[in-house]
């Protein structure tokens, strides 16, 4: 097979990491499978591909989509470094309200997958930084939602000090009141 798989401390999240194969020419990586991913236990139809350029410093999300179009996405780095963020919003979780985050970079070809039920964001921690991202719905924006990426009651703690975030994002609200809109 060439991934690992490693369940990582949030039910659901997956840690991935391709075999890469280097030689004189450069590299090569299957970067998904589906059959070696269902055999990981990670299922979904993957349906749409994004793409995001981002500066250092600068931070995206806390995003997610409502169901019944809730989002799985398969993250990676293809050039530069992110801090990638993944919050559990799922009110019966018993990690509700937890995050977890890992480096993913262009040097360690990590790949994180993020089912269902879950806010995303990153902060990119070098300039001209590509993320990647396969999703498991189409984008749709009447479900379109996402959590302030400084809310208190989540408490990421994020490695950049003057981040840009967009007037977007800064607007976006707490998870308290996402839970009291539903």
């Amino acid at each position: 097979m060439p991934f690992t798989f490693t369940p990582l401390p949030l039910e659901g999240l997956v840690l991935v990491e391709p075999k890469v194969f280097p030689d004189e020419r450069g590299f090569f990586l299957e970067s998904y499978k589906e059959s070696d991913f269902t055999l990981a236990g990670i299922h979904g139809n993957f349906v749409q591909d994004n793409h995001s350029l981002s500066k250092k410093d600068v931070i995206r999300g806390l995003h997610f989509q409502h169901a019944p179009k809730s989002q799985g996405k398969l993250v990676r780095v293809v050039r530069g470094a992110v801090w990638d963020v993944a919050v559990d919003i799922r009110p019966d979780s018993p990690n509700f309200k937890k995050w977890y985050a890992i480096e993913l970079s262009e040097s360690n070809n990590r790949m994180i997958f993020i089912p269902p039920g879950f806010a995303h964001g990153f902060a990119a921690l070098a300039d001209d930084t590509h993320l990647i991202y396969k999703c498991t719905h189409e984008y749709d924006a009447a479900l379109d939602a996402g959590i302030r990426f400084d809310d208190p009651d989540i408490g990421v703690d994020w490695p950049v000090r003057l981040s840009i975030v967009s007037e977007k994002d800064a607007k976006l609200p707490s998870l308290q009141a996402v839970i009291n809109h539903r």
